[in-house]
């Protein structure tokens, strides 16, 4: 509709930088009840599809350890859409048609067609600049997670906690229990926080197929990624400061 009407432009939502800093105001409100409890994280986790979700919650935390805090700042993301875990990073569209400025970012390709797992949030071929940039230098690592593993973690917040969450918040929910159980394996306490981003009460359906035994993992063949990538350039890594 946008883009047949000369009176109209169309911005895209998630994914360019400008997005990340308007969602930022998350993680500077998460910094602020920190404070009140009186504490501050050493494990900060978010899922990430296109990187808004994840950047609002990280990006103020980010400054904070390019400045000196020691802190593990994780984004997560689908085993089966593994951009940050498994893409180049490149110069590419944001989208399909090609209609976006060409961004450096981490990207599968424009034209790749990801499985479809129940995250559809999360399915998007590139990552935001910032984001992107981030992983490349060091302050923010990227994990990748299976379905079902999301599922199961999703269910044992709903008993602990009382909260249904979306099948792409299942992704920071599952890192979260991993980084806890890996605190008490080493006898170390640690403050975990993560992006609860959404219930999943329009899921239901998602829930009811993992509970049948109808959903499975997804392992993306390497020729996949490949092909998708046939006509996309890696940028060379920058040369490190002497």
């Amino acid at each position: 509709a946008a883009v047949g009407d000369d009176n109209t432009k169309y911005a895209l939502g998630s994914v360019l930088n400008h997005v990340m800093i308007h969602q930022s105001i998350i993680g500077l409100e998460a910094k602020k009840q920190m404070e009140m409890t009186g504490d501050y994280p050493d494990v900060i986790i978010g899922s990430a599809g296109g990187g808004s979700n994840f950047a609002g919650l990280a990006a103020p935390f980010a400054h904070d350890k390019i400045n000196g805090k020691e802190i593990d700042i994780i984004a997560v993301e689908p085993s089966s859409c593994p951009t940050l875990t498994r893409g180049p990073f490149a110069y590419d569209f944001g989208d399909t048609v090609q209609m976006t400025p060409l961004l450096p970012m981490h990207t599968l390709g424009h034209n790749f067609v990801p499985a479809p797992i129940h995250a559809g949030g999360l399915r998007y071929h590139g990552m935001a600049p910032i984001v992107s940039q981030l992983v490349l230098d060091g302050i923010v690592r990227a994990e990748s997670v299976q379905q079902m593993e999301t599922f199961k973690a999703g269910f044992t917040f709903a008993r602990s906690e009382g909260f249904i969450s979306a099948p792409e918040c299942n992704h920071a929910v599952a890192i979260a229990i991993r980084e806890a159980l890996k605190a008490k394996e080493e006898g170390k306490e640690k403050t975990i926080l993560f992006n609860w981003s959404g219930h999943g009460l329009v899921d239901l359906a998602a829930y009811e197929s993992y509970l049948r035994g109808n959903l499975s993992d997804h392992d993306l063949p390497q020729e996949q990624i490949d092909n998708a990538l046939k006509d996309i350039a890696p940028l060379p890594k920058p040369r490190q400061a002497t």
